[in-house]
């Protein structure tokens, strides 16, 4: 049903394309919640603005709030705006994401649908720093890493794909590196959708191991090559037999 109900976004009448285009976002996006992103990382101690449980005063930070507070005006004492203030307080690393399509070869049914259920997870696990790459022979960034964009609206558009060319990884893996270096995140992982069998010229493993955390998603039976490059790099692979598997996929690569 979800492969049919991908084929229909490309439908010729309007209104059924229309339909087809809002029903499978909604549907896509529910399927893809399995909980959020557990941060992982060692915390540090930060300056940040003032909370009760926040953490211990930071003065330095505080003084300009603390001297304006104990100022007299009309001759009462001024109270201390808690909004001037600043505690130092252990901050967790945050995580984002970058996820990596294979539009090449067939793209249509099932691959598209697993596609668009891949996009909607990723929207879901880290809705503020997250970023969608397409690729085949170009890279095409359907949501960059620092600009917002509604998750409906990702999913519809990873939904227009259609499959054709070659197989740049290596490309898509550079393109990846260069999105999440634009995150401030604590754990910056590339998801890569794939089978991971390049046609275009370039150093797959290089571009691979110059990435922080990969993780492979490969599909089910057609995963040798996905295989062989996780094990030379070290990256975590799964693979999937179709839309329904790739949320659970992601959430057992994560957690």
């Amino acid at each position: 049903m979800m492969a049919m109900l991908a084929d229909l976004t490309a439908a010729t009448d309007p209104r059924l394309r229309a339909l087809a285009q809002r029903l499978a976002a909604q549907l896509f996006l529910d399927v893809s919640k399995r909980g959020p992103v557990k941060p992982r990382g060692i915390g540090k101690i930060v300056s940040q603005p003032y909370s009760p449980d926040g953490g211990d005063l930071d003065i330095d930070s505080s003084l300009e709030a603390i001297a304006l507070g104990g100022s007299v005006a009309s001759g009462r004492r001024r109270a201390i705006d808690p909004e001037g203030l600043h505690v130092r307080g252990w901050s967790k690393p945050g995580t984002a994401l970058c996820l990596m399509v294979d539009r090449s070869g067939s793209m249509g049914g099932k691959p598209l649908a697993t596609s668009a259920v891949a996009a909607a997870a990723v929207a879901w696990r880290a809705p503020a720093d997250y970023s969608v790459l397409a690729f085949g022979k170009d890279i095409v960034v359907a949501k960059s890493q620092d600009v917002y964009k509604d998750s409906e609206k990702v999913v519809n558009d990873v939904l227009t794909l259609r499959g054709f060319g070659t197989t740049d990884v290596a490309g898509a893996l550079q393109v990846a590196q260069l999105q999440l270096m634009r995150s401030r995140a604590g754990r910056r992982i590339a998801v890569l959708l794939s089978d991971c069998r390049a046609t275009v010229d370039g150093d797959v493993r290089a571009a691979a191991a110059a990435l922080d955390e990969l993780l492979i998603i490969a599909p089910a039976g057609d995963s040798d090559e996905a295989e062989q490059l996780a094990a030379s790099v070290g990256a975590r692979l799964r693979t999937v037999a179709g839309p329904t598997d790739v949320a659970g996929a992601l959430a057992e690569l994560l957690d």
